[in-house]
């Protein structure tokens, strides 16, 4: 499913009226899903009020039609109008259906919405949808303090977003402090970006509408959202006649004296993605530490400095890469300028054949070299956290944030790279213009050592065999399916690295479609009838229905808006 930004959603609009399809129709098909998406989202519509908050955009107009809707077909809708929207038919047609109506304002506004919103069972926020330029303010901004004070009375309202929750930027997925979290939130045509990275509470569930844009309009765009079949018709096919050298061998060139667990946990997801061989690279002062932490592993050992990987390396390490799918490098090197020196005399040796990934401490290397475009592999994978990236492209976290999907697509152009930038929401970028984004926002993955993981799953998916965009975008599936699984065994704290280097075969079968069988007895092996895993118990749970608030009075609501 391809994902949007405000701008290539105007376009896209823009293309249907020039196809055919009037902004009007477009509105009506809107409005009607809204409505009945608020029909499904309370159960029924008897005796039921539905405040809608609407602005002065398309998007109010989308909420307009929504009330014209419940209300013919019985629902109590008071509406408030962010601003007087004279001349407008929509508002007409309320008015001769004697729909109450109000303009939100200080003078009696606001007193009306306190009014309306006790005992209301819905709140339909259309007040700016893609509209937000700036900060929330004024009117509009007390407004939605109002509805977040309803929302936490005895008898709350839900609330049903057209398009997005005010303040919600549908680029960035920035959260305006004023907005008010959806229970719902209906996206007309296509998803928005700043639907899958901004704070999940605040979208709440995401319901995509066609509101009639004809077909093939969107082919051009560039972002596609990361869907399972996607990723299950692209992970490598695992045939029962293969052998280990069938899946690829990884050369993972990483850790240091200070950081020998990033070694493992990089080294690791490669096993456990799936490659027929894995091979550490590392300074001679980890072996014994990795041996005895990952048994299947080979080695290389590498002479150092003070525990850090040497310039003395490189023609070992050189000789060494021709008998290799994947080169990953990175993880836990340190950035001293003994590491720098060495990867930075390593990356023009590179066959023209092998797959690089470069991650971690190769990421920060780079962003202190001097046109560092220069050094990279072709087609090797990137995978910058916003911090790394920051410092990649010479600007702030800040900035980066406030435009990942154009700083990830333009750094994979001009660095001819494929860039996966990690986060909520972590975006796959390639060189020609594609780009993926990743369903995935969990505090469980927030803990050190996850994206070494990421980057060793990656490298399997290349060592056996993955064009590098599609290797690293489904890389980052199966890594965020895996923590989606322990989020829901686990939680979302006290998840480890280690877990989700653990999960990552459950999380492939989980991706196929395939039923995990429980782990069998460990140390036993060979010994059968003796003993048997447990089962876990699952919990039985349940939950109270909401209580309906009971209608109020409308007091003060006039058959048109006030001034």
């Amino acid at each position: 499913m391809k994902l949007v930004t405000s701008a290539q959603m105007r376009e896209l609009e823009r293309r249907a009226e020039a196809a055919g399809v009037s902004t009007a129709q477009l509105m009506e098909n809107a409005g009607l899903a809204l409505a009945q998406e608020a029909w499904m989202l309370l159960g029924s519509l008897e005796d039921r009020r539905i405040v809608v908050l609407a602005g002065p955009g398309n998007n109010g107009g989308d909420g307009l039609v929504a009330a014209r809707h419940l209300a013919e077909w019985g629902v109590e809708v008071p509406v408030l109008l962010l601003r007087p929207r004279e001349g407008d038919p929509l508002v007409e047609r309320l008015r001769e259906m004697n729909v109450p109506m109000a303009v939100l304002s200080r003078e009696n506004g606001l007193d009306l919405l306190r009014g309306a919103l006790g005992g209301a069972d819905l709140v339909i926020d259309a007040l700016l949808g893609t509209g937000q330029a700036r900060p929330l303010e004024g009117v509009l901004a007390e407004a939605l303090d109002i509805v977040a004070e309803a929302r936490r009375s005895a008898y709350p309202p839900k609330v049903l977003a057209a398009d997005l929750p005010t303040g919600l930027n549908a680029d960035s997925g920035a959260v305006d402090p004023h907005t008010v979290p959806a229970d719902e939130t209906v996206a007309f045509g296509l998803p928005k970006l700043g639907h899958y990275i901004a704070q999940r509470d605040v979208v709440g569930r995401l319901q995509v509408v066609d509101i009639g844009i004809p077909a093939g309009l969107d082919a051009d765009l560039p972002l596609e959202l990361l869907e399972r079949r996607w990723v299950r018709e692209r992970l490598p096919e695992r045939p029962p006649t293969a052998n280990k050298g069938t899946f690829g061998r990884v050369l993972s060139l990483s850790g240091s004296i200070t950081f020998p667990g990033a070694a493992y946990l990089c080294t690791a997801a490669a096993a456990r993605a799936g490659a027929g061989l894995v091979t550490f690279a590392c300074v001679r002062a980890l072996l014994p530490a990795l041996s005895a932490r990952l048994a299947e592993g080979t080695f290389l050992p590498l002479p150092d400095e003070d525990g850090f990987l040497s310039p003395a390396a490189i023609e070992t390490i050189a000789a060494e890469l021709p008998r290799y799918t994947v080169l990953l490098a990175g993880p836990g090197l340190g950035n001293r300028p003994s590491v720098a020196a060495a990867l930075r005399a390593l990356l023009p040796r590179v066959p023209a054949e092998l797959r690089v990934v470069l991650d971690a401490d190769a990421l920060n290397i780079l962003a202190e070299t001097e046109n560092f475009p220069t050094l990279l592999p072709e087609a090797c994978v990137m995978t910058p956290h916003p911090g790394e990236m920051a410092r990649l492209t010479r600007s702030s976290i800040a900035e980066v944030q406030a435009a990942r999907l154009d700083v990830a697509l333009r750094c994979a152009r001009e660095w001819r790279a494929v860039v996966v930038l990690k986060g909520a929401g972590t975006i796959v970028a390639a060189p020609d213009g594609r780009a993926w984004l990743a369903p995935f926002a969990t505090a469980a993955l927030a803990s050190a050592g996850t994206g070494d993981v990421l980057a060793g799953t990656i490298a399997a998916l290349l060592a056996q065999g993955m064009p590098p965009a599609e290797a690293a975008a489904c890389g980052v599936f199966l890594h965020g399916t895996a923590g989606e699984l322990l989020r829901k065994e686990m939680g979302d704290a006290g998840v480890l690295a280690s877990d989700v280097l653990a999960a990552l075969p459950r999380a492939r079968q989980d991706v196929l479609g395939q039923t995990p069988q429980p782990p069998g007895p460990t140390g036993l092996g060979g010994f059968a009838g003796l003993g048997g895993a447990l089962g876990n118990l699952g919990g039985i749970g349940g939950g109270l229905g909401a209580l309906g608030g009971l209608p109020g009075g409308l007091g003060g609501f006039g058959g048109t808006p006030s001034p």
